[in-house]
């Protein structure tokens, strides 16, 4: 049975006690992801139907390649033509949101609870949960951490091996430990990787004929 106040006070990014919040999400998800994670999952997708139904929102067209772990998939959700590559990890105690066309590198962690700085506190077993926002058409370099409260916005990449602690703003490349903007992406990139792209399909074109 939820306890409604610890509940309340878990989602408004209070100090909470986990172990007496009362849901039954987290076995129900654990059960699930060990079955998707022992699956064979190129050729049978069913584990990863029944993964799905523990997750808040999730697109029929979403891409999870195993090992994943989540700590209760109910407060997660993923967006259109969502993909994660090997070991995502999400602790998922608040909301975890991402917008369409979000591309995760192998071993991506996302963090929504933290512990008390102060020892006597921390030791109580008390934590807090702060939501994460993932924007629309942001890609996420391999090994990186984000932090609880963190909001990247749109068209953002991240670099691998970052540590991201606090709100990326949308159309740059951030990257570093702690994780800051490096550039903002502009015009000249997307001139250049256009002008890759008509070469692709140019190349592809001539081999087709």
């Amino acid at each position: 049975m939820v306890n409604k106040k610890q509940w309340d006070r878990m989602i408004a990014g209070k100090l909470y006690h986990p172990y007496s919040v009362g849901v039954n999400t987290f076995e129900k998800v654990h059960i699930a992801q060990k079955k998707f994670n022992e699956s064979e999952y190129w050729h049978d997708k069913t584990a990863f139907e029944e993964l799905k139904k523990c997750f808040k929102v999730a697109p029929d067209d979403m891409v999870l390649i195993p090992p994943v772990y989540f700590d209760h998939g109910d407060k997660i959700s993923f967006g259109k033509n969502f993909f994660a590559n090997t070991d995502l990890t999400i602790l998922d105690e608040n909301y975890v949101t991402f917008g369409d066309n979000v591309f995760l590198a192998p071993h991506v962690s996302i963090y929504t609870a933290g512990h008390p700085i102060d020892k006597d506190v921390r030791n109580k077993d008390l934590e807090y949960a702060w939501p994460v926002t993932i924007g629309n058409n942001v890609w996420i370099g391999g090994n990186v951490v984000i932090n609880p409260g963190v909001t990247i916005g749109d068209n953002t990449v991240i670099g691998s091996g970052s540590v991201v602690v606090k709100d990326v703003p949308s159309n740059v490349i951030a990257a570093g430990n702690p994780c800051d903007v490096v550039r903002k992406i502009d015009d000249e990139d997307s001139k250049n990787w256009h002008n890759q792209l008509d070469d692709y399909l140019e190349d592809v074109e001539k081999s087709d004929i």
